[in-house]
């Protein structure tokens, strides 16, 4: 069956009703992203891991319909846009409106309220992803520009690759390393210190860059996703008293998927849950933290077959790109309740954003 594209471009879900809250309020979000991981994904990994997955400890699931303004296929500039400002928008936007006009990101309204912030991503931090948390830009593929926004936040932790375009910049020369360290950040890199080696002064705001360009894959020793739950956390707590901000993303799952690598993909979706493992411990030590876990879309079209051994599965792919089947969530923690069902992801900013009591911004003009 084809649907008829008029329908496709015509779909919306209603707006998003404010949240009614009954219960206790977060004082403190993680949002992961599992950049790619479906269902599929996340089983393949439950049954290639043998026991249970630590997202499993969640209380509640739901489902977001993942499609951009005007594609029932998303990629993930839109699909992370969604998440970060709650508007729909065209494939490859960066924290921007369908009409290219600037949307308020939830980091940045953190900021405002006070809050301290943090990115944490396993590919460059410019990458599509994390940048629509802290960017505006018209297109993903602008990293140089992506960068330079960096510097018009107060952002208080970043992790991740693509230190080339803070550094080597070829459309203004400016280093922007030394401008983070000049407004009093401390700033390393994977050459000068690993991360495991470092203890963050909660005094002054933190970078690590992993890498040049984009950080390597797991199988080629990459293994610091879990280590940055985990020190991002604690960290961030410190910044504030009123709480805080954080986006954390396993962005490699897709690049496994969209090369229809099922080792590979496999071992990111568990690198990944290991993570989501370090935010509900600190969560429920802490009490007052909210962890959403999600998707901003399927890759490859995953699916599991039997195979010829009774006790085992073949891993198959239908394409090389995006799909555009619902994708799950999980939460747990405060506010947990309100991400059962089946809605929009620009729910996700809503509900984040009601949750935290957070105004409504204004539109631009």
């Amino acid at each position: 069956m084809v649907i008829p594209a008029l329908l496709l471009l015509s779909f919306q879900y209603s707006a998003e009703p404010p949240v009614q809250v009954t219960g206790k309020k977060p004082k403190n979000i993680i949002l992961l992203i599992g950049d790619g991981t479906g269902l599929t994904q996340i089983s393949a990994g439950m049954y290639a891991h043998g026991k249970q997955l630590e997202l499993e400890q969640c209380t509640v699931t739901g489902l977001i319909l993942t499609h951009s303004a005007k594609h029932l296929i998303t990629d993930s500039g839109a699909g992370a846009t969604a998440f970060a400002c709650g508007c729909k928008t065209y494939n490859g936007a960066i924290g921007v409106d369908k009409h290219k006009k600037p949307c308020l990101s939830i980091l940045e309204q953190a900021e405002q309220q006070g809050l301290a912030t943090g990115l944490v991503a396993t590919s460059s931090i410019t990458h599509a992803t994390p940048a629509s948390f802290i960017a505006h830009v018209p297109d993903r593929a602008d990293a140089q520009a992506i960068a330079a926004d960096f510097l018009k936040t107060d952002i208080d932790l970043f992790i991740g690759g693509g230190m080339k375009y803070f550094n080597a910049r070829s459309i203004d020369q400016r280093d922007l390393v030394q401008e983070l360290k000049d407004k009093g950040y401390a700033v390393y890199d994977y050459n000068q210190s690993p991360l495991n080696a470092l203890t963050p002064d909660a005094n002054k705001p933190f970078a690590w860059f992993s890498a040049e360009e984009e950080p390597g894959q797991i199988d080629e020793g990459r293994d610091y996703l879990p280590l940055a739950a985990r020190l991002a956390t604690g960290f961030l707590k410190k910044r504030s008293e009123k709480g805080f901000f954080l986006m954390i993303e396993g962005s490699q799952v897709d690049w496994a998927c969209h090369a229809n690598d099922v080792p590979r993909a496999v071992k990111e979706v568990l690198d990944f849950d290991a993570a989501i493992g370090e935010a509900i411990r600190f969560a429920e030590a802490d009490g007052e933290t909210l962890v959403i876990i999600t998707a901003d879309h399927e890759t490859g079209g995953m699916a599991l077959e039997q195979s010829r051994s009774p006790d085992s599965l073949d891993i198959t792919f239908m394409s090389k790109g995006h799909t555009a089947t619902m994708v799950p969530v999980f939460a747990y923690g405060p506010g947990a309740e309100q991400f059962g069902g089946v809605y929009d992801n620009t729910a996700i900013y809503t509900k984040m954003r009601d949750l935290y009591g957070f105004p409504v911004p204004e539109k631009s003009n």
